[in-house]
């Protein structure tokens, strides 16, 4: 394949130098870590709760992970900071027209969420759905994007990133998807980059406000008169959960990341230990295998500023309010589209969703978890492909890429 077939002509002139990438790991690393793993010192642990393997082979899955995601990389200016080398996953569809798309991980995934989306967003344009050009790239300090060496790099430089990706590859404009980490930096980058650059987004994990008489009367009205249907019940308790139960690890990475860091860094184990509880408490039922969890897992071992280098957004997030649903108001002429899953962590009633964003598409599951991408691709994917179909209210808000072959035009 050529540069030209992977990479378009630029439409703007912030152009990037995509180079491309092939994850190899060294033997001296992967040596080092069995050194550590053959000297583990166990907790005592109660009977029945014990877990064993041996047998995984890295390279197995390096090998897979190389032949299914093209990875380039390239280096990313930022306002106020360092250029960084910016690691991330890019196909395009065979439909010139597909729509740009820009799909932002979170914590603790990595690119590898995009993994089962991509040949399924990219796929050819049917009669009735879409095509996309797809982007996915690794935040700053999270697999082998280069970690920032400056404190305040936040959800705002983190957004600068992405809209600069894809003004580099070609895309001036484009829609995004993300959920976790990839929710917070695409709503940013609606506020930011809306209505000119970013044209529509998707999230898989929304967030809202009650409404309130003064600022949504109309929703504040519709609130009392409505009540809370059975699954909203279930998503406010599930909510209730993760506030007392689940969310310690972020109180400890917004407020001493480098402390749990130091752990991390030197610790195969405790770093498996860290990730796999969230990877099985927060999926629903989701069938993992040893080799997935352990592949995942190893992502933040290998990468290339090591596991605590992904906790700091926690730090500087908190820093700026970035978690307050406040400060998530997205232009009303940026289109929103929502998909609900019974085991995200934050499952709200769907009219307090509405005070956030213009929210013009919404599909419901009664399966599914955080990890969205993963755990549902066909559903997610389905959403997608719905928001963004003919018809739609998101139809054709991409000029000139409506997703679809012959021509077929969209909203001008």
């Amino acid at each position: 394949m050529s540069a030209t077939e992977v990479f378009p002509r630029p439409a703007s002139s912030s152009t990037i130098s995509p180079v491309p990438f092939t994850l190899s790991i060294s033997d001296h690393a992967l040596a080092s870590l069995n050194s550590k793993l053959s000297t583990v010192q166990f907790p005592n642990e109660l009977s029945d709760a014990g877990w064993e393997y041996d047998g995984y082979d890295w390279r197995k899955h390096e090998r897979d992970i190389n032949a299914s995601l093209p990875q380039f990389t390239a280096d990313i200016s930022v306002e106020g900071f360092e250029t960084l080398n910016i690691h991330f996953v890019h196909k395009r569809s065979a439909v010139e027209s597909a729509i740009p798309l820009l799909f932002v991980h979170g914590w603790p995934g990595s690119f590898l969420e995009v993994a089962k989306i991509l040949p399924l967003l990219t796929a050819p344009s049917s009669e009735k759905d879409p095509s996309f050009h797809v982007v996915a790239f690794s935040l700053p300090g999270y697999g082998f994007s280069e970690a920032p060496k400056t404190k305040g790099l936040a959800e705002v430089q983190y957004a600068e990133v992405g809209h600069k990706l894809m003004q580099g590859l070609g895309y001036e404009e484009y829609v995004t998807q993300g959920g976790d980490w990839g929710y917070i930096i695409t709503r940013k980058i609606a506020q930011i980059y809306g209505g000119r650059y970013c044209k529509a987004s998707h999230t898989n994990m929304p967030f809202g406000l009650r409404p309130q008489l003064l600022t949504n009367p109309f929703l504040y009205l519709k609130h009392l008169l409505t009540p809370y249907t059975a699954t909203e019940k279930a998503g406010l308790a599930r909510f209730a959960w993760f506030r007392e139960r689940g969310s310690g690890y972020a109180a400890l990475q917004s407020t001493q990341p480098q402390t749990v860091g130091y752990s991390l860094n030197d610790s195969p184990v405790g770093l498996l230990a860290w990730i796999y509880e969230k990877i099985v408490t927060w999926t629903d039922g989701y069938p993992w295998t040893d080799d997935e969890i352990i592949t995942w897992v190893s992502i933040y071992w290998v990468s290339r500023g090591g596991p605590a280098a992904s906790l700091r957004i926690y730090y500087e997030a908190a820093r700026t309010g970035a978690w307050d649903p406040s400060a998530q108001i997205v232009p009303r002429h940026v289109p929103i589209g929502i998909s609900l899953f019974p085991k995200e962590l934050f499952v709200l009633p769907k009219t307090w969703m509405h005070t956030l964003a213009n929210v013009v598409f919404i599909g419901e599951y009664t399966k599914g978890g955080h990890f969205a991408a993963y755990e549902r691709p066909q559903e997610l994917v389905g959403d997608v492909r719905a928001m963004f179909r003919k018809g739609a209210m998101a139809f054709g808000v991409v000029p000139g890429k409506t997703g679809y072959r012959n021509g077929v035009r969209g909203k001008l």
